[in-house]
């Protein structure tokens, strides 16, 4: 039998299984009214007037791209410290993304530094809650409001979460979730975008659905062969709509149980002298994604590797939570970008590790995380 403890595990339970297998049964697989639920329960979470669904969160944000008009010539603002799609959806569509630096306790951008990118060419923000932290969504929304630009709210880690009584996914123009199963939720693979926009739900629709007429869903008389624009094939099928309609009916539980997991991380390691934790605003109710921390900066990025390859070699699931995308092979040669651009998502990058974390694990699993965790940093130390 395994010890291993994982990096995450999507939290299955009999409801999920007994849903997709009543779609299994229906012989109604594709786009249809399980998909159309889960966008209903999306949609009255955020407070949005639009949900729609599609097959991952990459997808959502090249979709609201095109939607927005966002093309060849015109440049994005976000932030290096994410995901490399939240960038990729920018180069999708032709345009530029413009990195600008990180705060580096709430780890999203530098709401000084997104106002100072603006150019002429700006053509949207895309703002993006790293590992759910909504921290500076409200200053982003009035920048995006002052220069008459979109904010692109890149949510796909947060859903759940809450700033200043608002729901993530509720400060941009347009927002997109993710689904994939290290997320909150899980569809398997899967995005949604939410907007009180009709026009752009509207376009996203058609988009999804290979260009299709979207008040007919592409099964109305004569619409499956009728494409009024250039679309894709970003639908997200019943089987995964049935997913999400059961996991959202467990929602408040799932995050509380996360809640309860990261509480104990917390608890345990804040006299750690050598690591920096998560912070947390005193206005935010958290959606935890992931648990990341960070060494102090007294330790290399090489230092940071051996204690996760430790953690590994222990048979526990640890990661560095994220590479900087501006250094990745393909943004460097494309855009010429080399280390030093972005200290600040630089430096924290170099320190980051990820713990597991999932709705499953235990207080014992933890202990054991903590106190691997810990032994392979007193080991660095004796090396130094």
């Amino acid at each position: 039998m395994s010890t291993e403890i994982p990096l995450s595990k999507p939290d299955i339970t009999d409801a999920e299984i007994d849903a997709v297998v009543a779609v299994l049964r229906s012989g109604r697989l594709a786009l249809g009214p399980v998909t159309e639920a889960f966008e209903a329960a999306v949609a009255v979470r955020t407070g949005r007037r639009h949900a729609v669904a599609c097959s991952s969160g990459t997808a959502g944000l090249h979709m609201a791209m095109i939607a927005l008009g966002v093309g060849p010539g015109d440049e994005v603002i976000t932030t290096p410290f994410s995901f490399v799609a939240s960038a990729n959806c920018i180069l999708f569509v032709g345009a530029k993304p413009v990195f600008v630096d990180i705060d580096p306790r709430t780890l999203n951008m530098d709401p000084a530094r997104v106002e100072a990118a603006i150019t002429p060419r700006t053509k949207a923000i895309v703002g993006v809650e790293a590992f759910g932290n909504p921290a500076h969504m409200d200053a982003y929304r009035s920048i995006a409001a002052r220069h008459e630009i979109p904010l692109i709210e890149d949510c796909c880690e947060g859903l759940g979460g809450v700033w200043r009584d608002r729901q993530i996914g509720s400060f941009g123009r347009v927002g997109v979730f993710g689904f994939y199963p290290n997320k909150q939720i899980t569809t398997g693979e899967g995005g949604m975008v939410v907007t009180d926009d009709d026009r752009l739900a509207d376009l996203c629709r058609s988009l999804r659905n290979q260009g299709r007429p979207s008040n007919q869903g592409g099964h109305g008389a004569g619409s499956w062969l009728a494409h009024e624009r250039l679309g894709y094939n970003f639908r997200l099928s019943d089987i995964n709509g049935a997913l999400g309609v059961a996991q959202m009916r467990r929602l408040d539980e799932i995050l509380a149980r996360r809640r309860e997991v990261a509480d104990r991380y917390m608890v345990r390691l804040m006299d750690h002298r050598d690591l920096i934790l998560p912070t947390i605003e005193p206005d935010t109710l958290m959606s935890w994604f992931v648990f990341v921390l960070r060494l102090s900066d007294r330790y290399t990025s090489e230092e940071r590797d051996r204690i996760i390859a430790g953690m590994r070699r222990h048979e526990i699931g640890a990661s560095n939570y994220f590479p900087c995308i501006h250094l990745q092979p393909f943004y460097r040669k494309q855009f010429g970008f080399s280390p030093g651009d972005f200290p600040v998502a630089e430096s924290v990058s170099a320190r980051t590790i990820a713990l597991p974390f999932h709705n499953g694990l235990t207080a014992a699993e933890q202990d054991i995380v903590t106190q691997t965790l810990s032994l392979m940093i007193s080991r660095e130390n004796l090396l130094r």
